[in-house]
């Protein structure tokens, strides 16, 4: 009994070793390539070749497809993927998850200490005595070297089914053998066995290697193209399994994620029905072609392998790798012309409702349940043109109230108190995200980043607090019935018409390099003006209301705080694309 218990916590170490790399080395990937990786997924998704090689590309570095998906997913969310590239992405992100069978599959070719370890050799020194990217090289490749590491443990844990007899091993191969046999039946329960594994593990990366390393092991039996059949049903059962995480992580997003994830799921299972009807025909093809690819590939034998263990049923490693990557790219060849079709569908499937409650509270998904590192400050890029452009609105309002002096504005004025709320909130959850993403060891030059986001955050509340209280000083002088003169109210809308260039000036170049010449004449003009209109104001306190024109005074003194503001929120853009 004791000696079971040992050996199942001894795997689920190598399980362990295997899933940490995979992390570490995911994190150091992204801190190497991380804005990249950022922009590639933000800008070349315009159409579905692209949103494929981009989905791929990214699941193949990050190694897992999940944290891919969920990534998208929180993208949609934030605006900053369309429905229709999400599923491009998805697609991509399936056949990248492929790359884990093949490694698998090559792990019993050579000697791992010969790779693992000198590439932890490689990278520790760079990761104490190297700066920015090359510590971040060196993480990539202590992860890489754990990575295999864990492969090789879990592959040398996981007894041979032979070799082992009595207790748990008995009830695990008799509940095995109990479900084969059955032929198509046999089949859906080793892919429910596949989901089941996947959402146990919360990664389809893991979920292959146990599933390979199991059958190699003979725990599925002993007869190869049998093991194979089984085997490519429970990867075809980790392919829907895998789509829980973006599943749930779509549950707090808006309804756009929530198709996104829907997108997942239904592209996932339209493939594993047909893959399903069509495993003999599949498996068998498979199987055939296996002889085609040089003897080096395919011969998995190694010193350490069982006596007991065929040189066939080796084979099935390669084979399921074969299998795998085949699937992945039939069903992105017979589904990728309808990715329109399929964005329709789950349109239909999630319908738009009226939104209530807090409308402007941002909810970001991708840290509930993947930890992207380095990818998570994407979501917040879009938050803050959200923001900005919550700030020219708000804008608007006030100039509608200005625009009328003589009538009850009470209604738009508690509309832009609410929308002053909102700000409050918006700078609180992108703030708190932001502080999270901190929470992560991350480059310098994303702290740098996250330094100017969070900056520019806390201009664009003040902003709307500046843009409520002019809303409130118009609104008093309605209520005490001052009116202006015609040459008071033409400048108070000259200077108004300024500030709102300069809000349209600063969204449109927030997150790029802006003109220093630019920000500075905006800005320069904009002291201008309240000096100058200052000026006239205390020139008419003589012969005219001292109350009206302090009221003015202090609109200049708010719109010229608004034009100090976004000349911080522009110079921190530029910095941060310096």
């Amino acid at each position: 009994m004791w000696d079971a218990i040992v050996k199942i916590l001894s795997i689920l170490g190598a399980l362990g070793v295997f899933l940490y790399g995979m992390k570490v080395m995911s994190e150091g990937i992204q801190k190497v390539a991380g804005n990249s990786m950022r922009k590639a997924l933000a800008t070349m998704t315009k159409n579905r070749f692209s949103a494929v090689f981009t989905g791929f590309f990214t699941t193949c570095l990050v190694q897992s497809s999940s944290a891919t998906t969920v990534l998208v997913v929180s993208f949609v969310n934030a605006g900053l993927l369309t429905l229709v590239e999400s599923v491009g992405v998805i697609m991509g992100a399936n056949l990248g998850t492929t790359i884990t069978a093949w490694l698998v599959a090559f792990i019993p070719k050579f000697k791992i200490a010969a790779v693992a370890l000198p590439m932890i050799g490689i990278g520790l020194p760079l990761l104490f005595v190297g700066k920015n990217r090359w510590k971040s090289m060196g993480e990539t490749l202590i992860g890489f070297g754990l990575l295999f590491f864990g492969l090789s443990l879990l592959k040398e844990q996981v007894p041979n089914a032979s070799d082992i007899t009595g207790g748990a091993a008995d009830t695990v191969l008799y509940w095995i053998d109990l479900i084969q046999g059955y032929g198509h039946l046999s089949i859906i329960f080793f892919l429910i066995a596949g989901i089941v594994l996947t959402v146990v593990v919360q990664s389809s990366s893991a979920a292959m290697a146990i599933t390979i390393t199991c059958a190699t092991s003979g725990w599925l039996g002993s007869d190869p193209q049998q093991v194979f059949i089984y085997s490519a049903a429970i990867v075809l059962g980790e392919n829907i399994g895998t789509t829980v995480t973006a599943w749930l992580a779509s549950f707090s997003a808006n309804v756009h994620a929530k198709r996104a994830a829907r997108a997942h799921f239904l592209f996932n299972v339209i493939g594993t029905i047909w893959a399903v009807l069509l495993i003999g025909a599949i498996t068998s093809l498979v199987w055939k072609i296996l002889p085609l690819f040089p003897e080096w590939m395919v011969d998995m034998r190694t010193k350490k392998a069982s006596a007991d263990a065929s040189e066939s049923l080796l084979k099935v490693a390669f084979a399921v790798a074969i299998f795998h990557t085949t699937f992945n790219l039939l069903n992105i060849i017979m589904l990728l012309p309808f990715t329109k079709t399929i964005a329709s569908i789950v349109e239909k499937w999630v319908k738009e409702k009226p939104e209530g409650g807090d409308r402007s509270q941002l909810k970001y998904i991708s840290q509930q349940l993947v930890d992207l590192g380095e990818l998570n400050i994407m979501e917040v890029d879009n938050a803050l043109k959200k923001f900005s452009k919550h700030n020219i609105d708000m804008f608007a309002g006030y100039t509608t109230v200005l625009d009328n002096p003589d009538q009850d504005m009470s209604e738009l004025v508690q509309k832009l108190r609410k929308m002053e709320d909102d700000a409050d909130l918006m700078m609180h959850d992108i703030t708190n995200y932001l502080v999270r993403c901190t929470a992560n060891d991350m480059s310098d030059q994303n702290a740098e980043e996250i330094t100017a986001m969070l900056l520019i955050t806390s201009e664009l509340e003040e902003c709307s607090d500046a843009i409520y209280r002019l809303v409130k000083i118009a609104e008093r002088k309605f209520q005490k019935g001052h009116v202006l003169s015609s040459e008071h109210s033409s400048d108070i809308k000259k200077f108004v018409s300024h500030i709102k260039s300069y809000l349209e000036f600063s969204h449109a170049n927030i997150f790029k390099t802006p003109s220093e010449a630019d920000i500075s004449s905006l800005n320069d003009q904009a002291g201008k003006f309240r000096n100058d209109f200052n000026k006239k104001a205390m020139a008419r306190m003589s012969d005219g209301d001292v109350k009206v024109e302090m009221l003015s005074i202090n609109t200049h003194n708010e719109l010229r705080g608004i034009a100090d503001q976004l000349t911080h929120v522009m110079n921190a853009s530029a910095k941060m694309n310096a």
